[in-house]
């Protein structure tokens, strides 16, 4: 008999608590914004000469390029992002079609 009870009072609370998940007083409003900048990839041998020229500097020639991309902004701004690697370390930079690193 103990069961019993225990078994419909258990029933009792788990159909409470489903009956109170459900209920949504304030519906969540989700906003998506679509960034309108394109990347698209760039083969290393096809970079500008002063794109290159800045790879082949010095406080960047340690650094191996592994990708490129020409990345696009909504503004028509555009700027190349270099894929870079030194040993294990990996990194990023992003150079400007006048070879100028941008921060």
């Amino acid at each position: 008999m103990k069961k019993i009870i225990l078994s419909a009072a258990f029933l009792a609370v788990a159909g409470l608590t489903t009956v109170k998940a459900s209920d949504i007083k304030n519906p969540i409003i989700v906003a998506v914004q679509q960034d309108s900048t394109t990347k698209a990839p760039v083969e290393l041998k096809d970079l500008p000469e002063a794109v290159t020229k800045t790879l082949q500097s010095d406080p960047v020639k340690a650094w191996t390029p592994t990708a490129a991309f020409l990345v696009t902004n909504a503004d028509k701004t555009s700027y190349y992002l270099i894929n870079v690697k030194k040993e294990q370390e990996t990194g990023s930079l992003k150079i400007d079609k006048d070879g100028k690193i941008i921060e």
